[in-house]
């Protein structure tokens, strides 16, 4: 049995693995260089995951769903809004837009 194997010469064995992989469709790799094809092959862990753990209802979303009939304060919403009133006063707040393109920044800039 061990004579027939030595036998075979091994470009017929490159031969038979390079057709071996286009019946069974999986890359031929003679050099055994790391490709990353397990890893390609395999199915997708994402969409499984994404069932697993219950949608995440925010605050707003759920002030949405109920209507005006019960409502929760959204404690995050408000310390931002109060921390832009503080930037305001101190005049550290975002600018005012522009209504035209005249009234631009970059315009100021050109005269």
């Amino acid at each position: 049995m061990a004579t027939a194997v030595s036998s075979v010469s091994p470009s017929r064995l490159a031969a038979l693995t390079r057709l071996r992989c286009a019946i069974f469709q999986t890359s031929y790799n003679p050099t055994s260089v790391r490709t990353g094809a397990k890893y390609l092959r395999a199915r997708l862990r994402g969409p499984s995951m994404v069932q697993y753990y219950p949608p995440e209802l925010t605050v707003k979303e759920f002030n949405r769903m109920s209507g005006r009939e019960f409502e929760i304060p959204d404690l995050k919403e408000m310390r931002r809004l109060n921390n832009i009133e503080d930037l305001k006063a101190r005049g550290k707040g975002a600018p005012k837009k522009a209504r035209s393109a005249a009234e631009g920044r970059r315009n100021q800039r050109r005269r």
